[in-house]
C-alpha cells in the first residue's frame, strides 16, 4: 500500500538492519527488489540525527535505542519523506513535523 502512495526508499541503515535475515547480499538484493529506491543519507539527516541523539540521552533515554533509529528519522524529515513505522512514539517524539505511516 504504502507503493501506492509513491517511491519506496532505504538508506544503507535500513538495508543493514534487513540484512540480518538473509546469508548472501544477492538474497537481500532479491528480497528487496527494484521498487525500493536506494538514497544515501544527506548530511544535513546526520547533524539532525546527532542533535536528537542528543536530547533523548539527555532526557535519560538509555542507549538501547540505537542512533540507526535517529538517522532513519532524520533522513525522512530532510527529505520530507513519509516514514514507514510502529514505533510512531518515539519517532514523533523526536522529529514532530515527520509525516508517519503507521501499519495496524
Amino acid at each position: 500500500m504504502a507503493a501506492d502512495r509513491g517511491r519506496l526508499v532505504i538508506n544503507a541503515i535500513v538495508f543493514a538492519e534487513i540484512s540480518v535475515h538473509f546469508e548472501l547480499i544477492e538474497e537481500v538484493d532479491e528480497a528487496l527488489s527494484s521498487a525500493y529506491e536506494r538514497e544515501a543519507i544527506p548530511f544535513e539527516a546526520a547533524f539532525l540525527a546527532g542533535k536528537a541523539f542528543s536530547r533523548y540521552r539527555r532526557r535519560g533515554g538509555s542507549k538501547t535505542s540505537p542512533l540507526s533509529d535517529f538517522f532513519i528519522g532524520a533522513h525522512a524529515a530532510v527529505k520530507g519523506y513519509e516514514l514507514l513505522t510502529r514505533d510512531v512514539a518515539h519517532y514523533k517524539s523526536y522529529f514532530p513535523k515527520l509525516r508517519l505511516i503507521a501499519p495496524d
